[in-house]
């Protein structure tokens, strides 16, 4: 066990590096940074939420609250739970990297920006399957850039979209529930025998 944990960190790194100081261009140390970046994320979030109670109808609009609800469950559990129990160092504290944007002090696996990205890009794939085609292309871009700015190991992001994916399919679950129960409520108010579960013999 031990010698396959040591292989796979050794992988790990031989990637980070290929990724990380091989691939880098001068096109790459544009474009990651601007991906990588919280605020333009935030923007495009805040964006989307405005497209959607704009064009959106009742459904996608209530499916706004458990996207809240998914970001909030995969950040909280990548920074909070599960990197203060793996404690990994960010690659830029420990060797020499081509490092785009600043460290930081947190810990590395794992990712939070790939936690976060795949956990909307798997929700709204179950909600509204066409938007899949723009939001995981975003998601692996992101991703990818966490590695070229010198801040994420590859394993730490790809750790990082398996609790994004399992935070989207709980945000999902939960919202199935909650409309499902908005839908039967509505279904009783309409009933012509009021909100009683019975119908009157006869």
């Amino acid at each position: 066990m031990t010698g396959i944990l040591a292989w796979l960190g050794a992988l790990d790194k031989s990637l980070f590096f290929f990724i990380n100081t091989s691939l880098a261009n001068p096109v790459t140390d544009v474009i990651m940074p601007f991906f990588t970046a919280d605020l333009h994320l935030k923007i495009f979030y805040a964006a989307c939420i405005i497209g959607i109670l704009w064009k959106g109808d009742n459904r996608l609009r209530f499916a706004i609250i458990f996207s809240g609800i998914c970001i909030a469950f995969s950040d909280q559990l990548s920074s909070h739970v599960i990197k203060p129990l793996i404690e990994r160092p960010r690659p830029c504290h420990v060797f020499d990297v081509h490092l785009l944007v600043g460290c930081g002090g947190g810990k590395s696996m794992p990712s939070s920006h790939a936690a976060n990205l795949f956990g909307q890009a798997v929700y709204f794939l179950m909600i509204a399957r066409k938007s899949a085609k723009y939001l995981f292309p975003l998601a692996v871009v992101v991703a990818l850039s966490r590695v070229f700015v010198g801040v994420h190991y590859p394993f730490d992001v790809l750790v990082g979209a398996l609790v994004g994916a399992v935070s989207g399919l709980a945000a999902y679950g939960l919202f199935v529930v909650s409309w499902n129960y908005i839908l039967k409520r509505k279904a009783r108010r309409a009933s012509p025998y009021g909100n009683t579960d019975k119908h009157p013999e006869g």
